[in-house]
């Protein structure tokens, strides 16, 4: 890496067939573009996260450089004037890398690459890297590879003897002359074939991941996902709501791996509750299967919680975002969706108080603020309200009160020839349960079916 660093940056741009500058380095400095086109106050909010993303990345910024234009330049995304102002920022700043807050076509990247001398990257290609550097199951790096890979096909490049190189002609000799295949044939032939490595390992470890979830569907227990956007606050709310140490950090996709616990939202009420990748705005179409965990707890799960950053002037628009990804890439029109609860994050930081139009329970899970009265929510949306039942349990059918014992919701009051006499405070499903193991009501008690 250090001998490429020392390398003169015109060397560096020379011949890079299979994407090496598609990443971005630790040892490198960048400069960040954008166009206003004329919401300024989501634009600049774009270009904020865009740095956070650099941060995430190890990437310094040197500098922001915007244009205000309708529409993108169709051949080199920003115009020629603002080209000559970049080429001279990086000059003066030695910056090593320009990073696009758009996706750029391939030939806008390749021209934009000519004109400025440096190594050009866009928001996609910066996401993916975040991806491939922070990803830790096997299951999410095979798909940030296929991902990348995928958006790196259509960019191949080569210059010079790379283009007519043939395969029959550089080894020479007695009957190797003929027209062989170019370098850049080869290349892609190579990706191909990796591309089809990958897919076949992903479907291994996508039966994989289905054999785990159905043993976890076993169980009785509800489940809640986190949802939200990135660095909303979700991996701190797990940690409070089930006494956990998730790793939580300040920086945008923190979390890339589901993380799921064991714990009980108020007494007696043992949930799952899942923590899974955060969304954001213009998430790479590519990169969507490698959340495949996360879409999995979310079309699973018996309520969702959306949590949002209250206190980012943005709040809105990240909204929208995760809602639209739901939208296309989770339910795609699908019936019977989870119910949702909006969860108003951060308001520690709120200093002015949030919104007025802010519509869901106001909390600061860093703080532990309002988080009991978030529990009593949650158990009202999973739990039907308990009522108190007496009744005859079988003696071979005692076992079926331990759930509801530990939890100091049944007390066996005595033992008769015919069972032992219980009094509890159930759930109907819970009855129901009990009904189907023996259990009968004690003259005199409340019909299961009579009104509270």
């Amino acid at each position: 890496m250090n001998d490429e660093k020392r390398r003169p940056k015109e060397q560096q741009l020379v011949e890079d067939r299979l994407g090496l500058r598609a990443r971005v380095l630790g040892t490198e400095q960048a400069i960040l573009v954008g166009i206003l086109y004329g919401l300024e106050a989501e634009e600049e909010e774009s270009l904020r996260e865009l740095e956070l993303l650099a941060d995430t990345a190890g990437i310094p910024t040197l500098a922001v450089i915007v244009q205000r234009r309708p529409r993108p330049h169709p051949a080199t995304f920003i115009g020629r004037g603002k080209i000559d102002e970049l080429r001279a920022a990086a000059s003066e700043l030695e910056a090593d890398v320009i990073i696009f807050n758009e996706e750029l076509r391939p030939a806008q990247a390749r021209n934009l690459e000519t004109a400025l001398n440096r190594k050009v990257v866009d928001r996609t290609q910066l996401i993916m890297d975040i991806f491939a550097q922070r990803a830790a199951t096997k299951e999410a790096r095979l798909q940030v590879e296929l991902a990348q890979l995928h958006y790196l096909l259509p960019r191949l490049r080569g210059w010079g003897a790379a283009l007519t190189r043939a395969g029959g002609r550089a080894v020479g000799g007695v009957g190797t002359r003929g027209p062989g295949e170019t370098q850049l044939e080869l290349d892609r032939n190579k990706i191909y074939r990796r591309i089809h490595f990958l897919e076949k390992r992903l479907k291994k470890t996508a039966g994989e991941r289905a054999v785990r979830r159905h043993k976890r569907s076993q169980s009785d227990l509800r489940e809640i996902a986190l949802i939200g956007y990135t660095n909303s606050g979700k991996s701190t709310l797990l940690n409070r709501l089930s006494d956990s140490e998730v790793f939580v950090e300040d920086k945008l996709f923190a979390t890339l791996d589901t993380r799921v616990r064991r714990t009980e939202i108020i007494p007696g009420r043992p949930v799952l509750i899942s923590d899974t990748v955060g969304f954001i705005q213009d998430l790479p179409h590519d990169l969507v299967p490698a959340f495949a965990a996360t879409l999995e707890a979310a079309r699973t799960a018996d309520l969702l919680l959306h949590v949002v950053d209250a206190s980012k002037p943005s709040w809105e628009s990240d909204i929208r975002a995760v809602m639209d990804t739901l939208d296309s890439e989770v339910f795609q029109g699908q019936d019977g969706r989870p119910p949702m609860l909006t969860v108003m994050n951060k308001m520690d930081r709120c200093e002015n108080g949030l919104p007025v139009d802010a519509d869901g329970i106001q909390i600061s899970a860093k703080r532990g603020t309002h988080l009991d009265d978030l529990r009593e929510i949650i158990a009202s949306r999973l739990f039907p309200k308990a009522r108190d039942y007496a009744f005859c349990l079988p003696h071979e059918a005692v076992y079926a009160l331990h759930p509801y014992a530990s939890a100091d919701r049944a007390t066996i009051i005595e033992y008769s020839e015919s069972g032992a006499r219980v009094e509890a405070s159930l759930s109907s499903d819970e009855w129901r349960a009990l009904q189907e193991v023996g259990a009968e009501l004690i003259d005199g008690a409340s019909s299961p079916d009579a009104t509270p």
